[in-house]
């Protein structure tokens, strides 16, 4: 099957982080996201992908060279400006034409089995199917109440606190025939969640959608990032970008003082830690740099970030090059 990946978003969220890259490459376990993204796709049994990208689009050109050396065919399309999450499949409709494609927000983490997504969507002879996840609080997703047998009964973007019918939310993660393209004008800012779905719900149209065990998690705030690494690091989302879980991953290139200390952290590409230095549970980009005595926690540190010496930071997202003293 071949995956159509959305990643043109902006990040708005993520900011000072995304001011200088997309969201879909900033790290999980000392690897660009996106190509997490790709490798479980790749364990699902695709073997082509579409990036659909807008923002900083150049800067996705090495994970695509690298995607190809894994057997990936890639394509990439362009949108001047974002076209939202339907307008963007359009823009990309001739590789979604001719068979059944597999659609996936960029900044979606999961290790779900997506070949039993596919069968539930044929099994049921679905023009769409949504995957659907529980979470703790789905005010800040769209909730999907179905029949018993999966057919969507409505469609209810972002409820209120306590005001949700069900935990089960829009995953991100779509299967779609061509013909759903028909229903998607070109060049229009188009959604998926506010006018595809609804509408294909006025339609009677076959939408369908079903929940499947495994790991999942949106990425798109600093909180969530954290601890999407935090999970990689703890061995709650299993990646081979870790090898020895429970321990802190540092990068080979990075320099850390036998006196430091470092929990919990994923520490990247040239890093220097100082002596007397603590860093838990946080994630430092390439290049940070960490004086003497500073304790670093739950916060994410931007590329080449400088960490005074006996520093306190806490709970902290610094953009690139940020001076924290």
């Amino acid at each position: 099957m071949r995956a159509l990946i959305l990643a043109g978003g902006f990040g708005t969220r993520l900011r000072p982080l995304t001011y200088t890259r997309p969201k879909h490459l900033l790290p999980i376990a000392n690897r660009p996201h996106i190509e997490h993204v790709l490798r479980s796709l790749q364990a699902s049994g695709v073997d082509e992908a579409v990036l659909m990208t807008s923002y900083l689009a150049d800067a996705f050109g090495d994970t695509v060279e690298r995607a190809k050396s894994w057997g990936f065919t890639m394509h990439v399309t362009h949108e001047e400006e974002p076209l939202g999450t339907a307008g963007a499949i359009k823009n990309a409709e001739r590789f979604a034409r001719d068979d059944t494609v597999l659609v996936m927000n960029g900044d979606v983490l999961t290790d779900i089995e997506l070949t039993e997504l596919a069968r539930f969507h044929r099994d049921r002879g679905a023009e769409a199917t949504i995957l659907l996840v529980p979470v703790e609080d789905p005010s800040r997703f769209g909730v999907v109440p179905t029949d018993d047998d999966g057919r969507v009964e409505r469609f209810i973007e972002k409820p209120p606190p306590g005001e949700a019918v069900t935990n089960l939310i829009n995953a991100g993660v779509y299967v779609f025939e061509p013909s759903i393209l028909d229903r998607i004008p070109s060049g229009e800012v188009w959604s998926t969640e506010h006018q595809l779905f609804p509408g294909l719900i006025d339609e009677g149209a076959a939408l369908y959608a079903t929940s499947l065990p495994g790991y999942w998690r949106d990425i798109g705030t600093p909180r969530s990032l954290l601890e999407a690494n935090l999970d990689a690091v703890g061995g709650v989302f299993r990646t081979d970008a870790v090898t020895e879980i429970g321990s802190p991953l540092i990068d080979p290139s990075a320099t850390v003082d036998p006196a430091a200390e470092i929990a919990g952290s994923c520490i990247g590409a040239g890093v220097s830690i100082d002596s007397g230095a603590s860093v838990t549970d946080s994630v430092l980009l390439p290049g940070v740099s960490v004086g003497e005595g500073a304790d670093i926690s739950t916060s994410i540190l931007g590329a080449g970030v400088t960490v005074s010496p006996d520093a306190h930071v806490k709970d902290h997202t610094a953009g690139d090059g940020e001076v924290l003293s």
